[in-house]
């Protein structure tokens, strides 16, 4: 089915590129794609000409299949010139998961933020083979489905490193209000939090071009969620506060390149329906519990949908992301239940 582009928004290339192909959305950019095996079935990839060399932008999961792509990318569409730099948006494992093999095989640079480069490290050398005790009291802290926690219970772990290459020591770091040069363009670098933290954006000085990763996505908004790393954490707070900072950049004429779906033009239009669609789920949310329920309970009012296994377990942490806001921002009151599942109730 294609995507349609939401209301307000305009979509310059309606067919992305396929297998190894690339397309020019500017000059010097080349957009590429990869596949994901789940659901979301592809992230994409840049790369910006540096003359005798390219830098790239994200590189999709660690796998033999991905390699093969990119060994097939480098020689054809880049031309055979080398990959000098690698720049990844946030540690998520489709955007930073060939980062290290780049470093290592290729002696690319590696440029990211710190949180992006010290999270993603951190978590390829924590390999779990049985789930552990923290990540199981999480689950029942968020009113998991039985019948899918007994099955996560009893088998493997998902690890980080199984889709992730390992990360040599030594990387090169940006932060807000920083400015680099990639592909004869001239960026500001903003920082986006919320679906990741420290989550960089690039806003060109020259053009038009934006290239956002995650952080800022036409058709779908990306996951928000609430970890056993951090069960305090409040992304949803954070996403917001991020959404408002950055829309005032944006420009209608601005073409975004973002990590997933197509490239498209009315940022601003986006960045209204971005804030306005947490805010209208919120809304609901607060309205849906006026009996106490847990996260795994409130599926319906945030998602509109059915939610299948295969996207349960991002849907749960969001859910408990938007319940926990409502709760630290005052709204709502939780009690914790005889199986250690948190109970959140409007207030009042």
């Amino acid at each position: 089915m294609k995507d349609q582009a939401p209301k307000g928004l305009r979509y310059p290339w309606e067919t992305p590129p396929s297998g190894t192909e690339a397309i020019e959305v500017a000059p010097g950019v080349l957009w590429m794609r990869l596949p994901l095996p789940m659901k979301l079935d592809h992230v994409n990839v840049y790369a910006l000409d540096e003359g005798d060399s390219w830098t790239i932008i994200d590189t999709g999961f660690a796998s033999k299949k991905t390699k093969a792509i990119w060994q097939e990318i480098m020689a054809g569409p880049l031309g055979g010139k080398p990959v000098s730099r690698v720049v990844v948006t946030h540690h998520h494992p489709d955007h930073i998961g060939l980062a290290g093999w780049f470093q290592t095989d290729h002696g690319a640079e590696l440029v990211t933020t710190r949180t992006a480069w010290l999270t993603a490290r951190m978590l390829t050398l924590d390999v779990h083979e049985v789930p552990n005790a923290e990540s199981l009291s999480f689950y029942r802290s968020a009113g998991m489905d039985g019948a899918i926690y007994d099955k996560r219970a009893g088998e493997r772990p998902f690890n980080f490193a199984d889709i992730v290459a390992p990360l040599p020591l030594g990387y090169t770091r940006i932060k807000q209000d920083d400015v680099i040069t990639m592909g004869g363009r001239t960026w500001e670098v903003h920082m986006g939090n919320g679906h990741a933290p420290e989550h960089a954006t690039f806003w060109s000085r020259d053009d038009n071009l934006v290239i956002a990763g995650d952080q800022i996505l036409p058709s779908i908004s990306p996951n928000v969620g609430v970890y056993a790393t951090e069960p305090m954490a409040d992304p949803i707070g954070e996403w917001l506060e991020a959404c408002e900072r950055l829309a005032p950049l944006g420009r209608a004429d601005n073409l975004v390149l973002g990590g997933h779906k197509l490239p498209f033009t009315g940022l601003p239009t986006r960045m209204r329906q971005l804030i306005d669609n947490h805010h209208g789920a919120l809304k609901r949310l607060l309205a849906y519990i006026d009996t106490p329920k847990t996260a795994g309970e409130v599926f319906p009012p945030l998602f509109k949908r059915a939610i299948g296994e295969a996207e349960y377990g991002l849907a749960l942490v969001e859910a408990f992301a938007h319940l926990s806001h409502l709760h630290q921002e005052g709204h709502a009151i939780r009690t914790k239940r005889e199986d250690g599942a948190w109970l959140y109730q409007r207030k009042g």
